[in-house]
């Protein structure tokens, strides 16, 4: 790939405005050279088929997919890479020859911040995961490969949980079930939020016990200030609480690497995010 010419991404979305991924993404490539603009499409809810057609038509190479298509975009690849298979779920895709290639890089980028960016262990341990959408999907594989102790997964509409719980059951030997939110009970040691809650400014309160002095929570949402979930955590006695920034960004990485075939380092990529 000739460095000098332009090459366009775009992500897909609905909300957009508050995406930083376009920022991010310019930033890699100008770390590893590659001339790129890359822009927001604010997707209508009802053609999201239409709009890919069209940004596909005006030859974007590649694109980013957020909330609410990650599995709408499932439907619509020519070819897709385990982890989206896996999944069912897509967040990059990459334009090559007219067709489209579907990846997954949430759970990678996921399990790279907590575990080496982090350090936290996830092996042995009593995980909760709030949430059964797309982006819960993406992280589903990758956290069980890493042998917590259990997951338990919970959902305001408990039969998606149930879905999911029977989607990966065959693919790990922990212990893994779904529970309803007023039924959880037991102290976790890592609470992933999968929700959509922190966009919302809504958090459902957990049972009482959940949450103890050891409790590490992560969000999969990212804001400037801590989340909503962050703050009920640390409100009820937990440990530690992150947001979705580092995985955001390492997902970000894999999805720049997916495009180019060029892994971006992240040189001056969390200044863009005011840390």
């Amino acid at each position: 790939m000739n460095s000098t010419t332009l090459q366009r991404c775009v992500i897909f979305g609905n909300p957009i405005a508050q995406s930083k991924s376009p920022e991010m993404q310019m930033q890699f490539a100008h770390n590893v050279g590659v001339n790129l603009e890359y822009l927001k499409v604010l997707t209508p809810l009802d053609d999201f088929a239409g709009t890919l057609k069209h940004w596909v038509n005006q030859g974007i190479v590649g694109a980013n997919i957020t909330v609410p298509f990650k599995e709408e975009i499932y439907q619509l690849c020519d070819d897709l890479t385990p982890e989206a298979r896996t999944a069912k779920a897509v967040n990059t895709i990459r334009i090559q020859e007219g067709k489209i290639y579907g990846h997954n890089t949430d759970g990678i980028g996921l399990i790279r911040d907590i575990t080496e960016l982090k350090g936290i262990q996830i092996a042995g341990k009593r995980v909760l995961v709030l949430g059964a959408g797309g982006a819960v999907r993406g992280i589903m594989q990758p956290l069980l490969d890493q042998k917590p102790h259990s997951v338990m997964m919970s959902n305001r509409t408990l039969i998606k949980a149930e879905q999911l719980v029977q989607e990966f059951a065959n693919s790990t030997q922990c212990d893994i079930s779904a529970v309803a939110w007023h039924d959880l009970q037991d102290e976790f040691d890592l609470i992933i939020n999968g929700t959509s809650a922190s966009l919302q400014q809504d958090f459902p309160a957990l049972p009482q016990g959940t949450i103890g002095s050891d409790t590490i929570g992560y969000d999969l949402v990212y804001s400037n200030q801590p989340t909503i979930f962050m703050e009920y955590i640390y409100d009820n006695g937990g440990k530690k609480a992150y947001d979705g920034l580092g995985m955001l960004i390492e997902q970000g990485v894999y999805a720049f690497e997916f495009w180019f075939g060029k892994k971006p380092s992240i040189e001056g990529v969390m200044a863009i995010f005011g840390r």
